[in-house]
């Protein structure tokens, strides 16, 4: 994976040795404050302490301005960190730009995605096309799942 510094809540820089050493959950979101992206939020945050005592931290990823994700974070008491990737430094790593349409209208936007990253930043789980319901769950299972066996 390529080196970055992006800006993340509350007030401060993500680079990619802050994601080494641990287990890492990105889950990249549309927008802020939609319903299906506040729910993703919400469903990660009633498992964060689980995600926690497998030695992994969440972060949330969308275009957002950091405002915008202090705001939204602040809103819903998410106990996880929000990373701002407006130029879609991240997006653009992880390929979750893609063409979207809504109401006749073509745009690119981020498909909503999750990635779990092992302590050694390897790709080890990822879904792409994400429906909201369960899905946090899912991912909590696959990491666990992946622990037993290495």
């Amino acid at each position: 994976m390529d080196a970055f510094s992006l800006s993340a809540t509350p007030e401060q820089t993500l680079t990619l040795s802050n994601l080494s050493h641990q287990y890492s959950v990105l889950y990249f979101y549309p927008k802020d404050n939609t319903p299906g992206c506040s729910q993703e939020g919400q469903d990660f945050s009633d498992l964060h302490n689980q995600f926690k005592a497998l030695g992994a931290q969440v972060y949330g990823v969308s275009m957002d301005s950091l405002t915008k994700h202090q705001h939204f974070k602040q809103k819903y008491n998410f106990p996880f960190e929000l990373i701002s990737d407006p130029d879609q430094v991240l997006c653009n790593m992880f390929d979750v730009i893609k063409l979207k349409k809504n109401f006749g209208k073509e745009y690119y936007g981020i498909e909503r995605s999750t990635f779990i990253l092992s302590p050694d930043n390897q790709v080890i789980a990822s879904w792409r096309k994400v429906k909201v319901n369960g899905h946090a769950q899912a991912v909590l299972e696959s990491l666990i799942a992946y622990q037993n066996t290495h």
